[in-house]
C-alpha cells in the first residue's frame, strides 16, 4: 500500500488547482484546522461525495494486560470515526 503525506498532498493540490505550493499549503492547513476544530467541538463534518468524520466517545471497559494476563480497566476516551459516503464506497468497490 502506498502512502501520501502532507507534502505530497500539497504538491497534488498545487498542481491540480494551479496554485503555488505556499497557497496550497495554506488552503490545506485551513481545511484541516476547520475539520479538527469542528470535531473538538463535538460537531460532525460531512463532505457529500467523500464521507463524514464523526466524533465518538468510547466507554471505559474491562480488558486484559497482555504481558501479565491480569484484568485491567481501559479508560474512556474520545476518538474520530470516518464513514465513507455511498458514492465513495461504490468507487472503492469498482
Amino acid at each position: 500500500m502506498k502512502k501520501i503525506n502532507k507534502l505530497d498532498l500539497i504538491e497534488i493540490v498545487a498542481e491540480e488547482a494551479h496554485l503555488s505550493k505556499k497557497d496550497a499549503a495554506n488552503a490545506i492547513g485551513v481545511a484541516f484546522d476547520a475539520i479538527k476544530d469542528s470535531l473538538l467541538n463535538n460537531t460532525e463534518v460531512s463532505v457529500s461525495t467523500f464521507g463524514s468524520f464523526v466524533p465518538i466517545k468510547k466507554q471505559s471497559r474491562k480488558g486484559t494486560d497482555p504481558s501479565s494476563h491480569k484484568q485491567i480497566v481501559i479508560a474512556a476516551k474520545k476518538s474520530v470515526s470516518f464513514k465513507p459516503s455511498r458514492i465513495f464506497k461504490e468507487e472503492l468497490n469498482k
